[in-house]
């Protein structure tokens, strides 16, 4: 049995050098390795793994497992994930805009040359190179017409921006200066702006769109303090207070002046007086002249040093749709506004 096994053994190696050894095939370890040692078989007992190893294999696996978890979990946040990230990120402060100085002209007595100013004042801000905007809030439409539009005309006007927050561009026509014209539905603005909520920030809310694109926004105002005047109110920076040279004129002030304190208190803090211009000023008249001396006695610097003189061009011009620096620009009564828009810049810059 000895020879024999040797014999096998010598064919064996002989084999082995006329052909190549398939690889090897390592087989894991089941219950025990089996040995051939000349012809004899010794179980061997496997290698005793080290409990360590054998927890980190575990949680390698598990840590693996997990991790395939999370990218398809990922796979499927990631839209959603990414949209809230962007708005996350920290945003750079936009650069600072220069926004218009909004002037409402008011005076609850009518007849006081609220639209020829408004008008003439802000074409005159125009002729020294600013971008002004007009917008008429009288449902009379006087300065809608004085720019040769008719508000009987018009698709659209401040009662559709003021009512159903329509864009206040689609109601702008370019003329001198540009106007945001009125028309009669203006009449019926109040009453439908009754049960809206913030309806005092109507205006100021739709001169958003705007601001940036003007210097000056002037603002005629109807003959009241009802809801129209407290929206221009309410968005203005400055009042500039037409006052005819007459003393039941004057009166007004003084409940003017209430409701611009309560505007202050309740809505916007910001508006104040700018000043009180004396219009429709005879010299020739003894009462005209102390009129002026009570306006300066009462309100001191707050009355403008410029006079709006009477003269027949500020009723011609708005017939030719025209303000009087356009209808006749040499004029004297041209000269009163241009003077007036240099007092109202002079005062800005200081």
């Amino acid at each position: 049995m000895r020879i024999l096994s040797r014999k096998n053994h010598e064919r064996e190696k002989a084999a082995e050098k006329s052909e190549p050894a398939p690889a090897p095939v390592v087989e894991e370890p089941t219950a025990a390795v089996e040995e051939a040692t000349d012809g004899f078989v010794v179980p061997v007992e496997p290698a005793a793994v080290p409990v360590e190893e054998e927890l980190a294999e575990v949680e390698e696996a598990a840590a693996a497992e997990e991790t395939e978890i999370r990218l398809k979990a990922s796979d499927l946040l990631a839209p959603s994930r990414r949209d809230i990230s962007d708005h996350l990120k920290p945003v750079k402060p936009e650069q600072p805009v220069d926004m218009a100085e909004v002037i409402s002209f008011a005076n609850q007595k009518g007849g006081v040359a609220k639209t020829t100013s408004t008008l003439n004042l802000a074409v005159a801000l125009s002729e020294l190179g600013n971008r002004v905007l007009c917008i008429d809030l009288d449902p009379q439409g006087n300065l809608t017409m004085s720019q040769g539009i008719d508000p009987d005309k018009c698709e659209k006007s401040m009662y559709d921006v003021l009512v159903d927050d329509v864009p206040i561009s689609e109601v702008i026509a370019h003329r001198e200066i540009d106007i945001a014209v009125a028309s009669i539905d203006l009449a019926g603005a109040e009453i439908a702006m009754s049960t809206k909520i913030g309806r005092e920030r109507s205006l100021e809310k739709a001169l958003g769109e705007i601001h940036s694109e003007y210097d000056y926004i002037c603002i005629d105002t109807p003959p009241s303090l009802g809801l129209l005047t407290i929206n221009a109110l309410t968005a203005s920076n400055k009042v500039i207070v037409p006052v005819q040279c007459e003393y039941l004129s004057m009166r007004g002030l003084v409940q003017l002046q209430s409701t611009l304190k309560m505007i202050q208190e309740n809505l916007n803090p910001n508006v104040h007086i700018e000043g009180i211009l004396p219009t429709m000023f005879d010299s020739r008249t003894l009462h005209a002249r102390e009129a002026v001396s009570i306006l300066e006695e009462n309100f001191g610097d707050l009355v403008f040093k410029s006079r709006i003189r009477k003269a027949v061009k500020f009723a011609e011009a708005p017939v030719r749709g025209a303000s009087v620096l356009k209808y006749d620009p040499d004029s004297r009564a041209a000269s009163y506004y241009r003077n007036l828009a240099k007092e109202v810049l002079s005062d800005g810059s200081s």
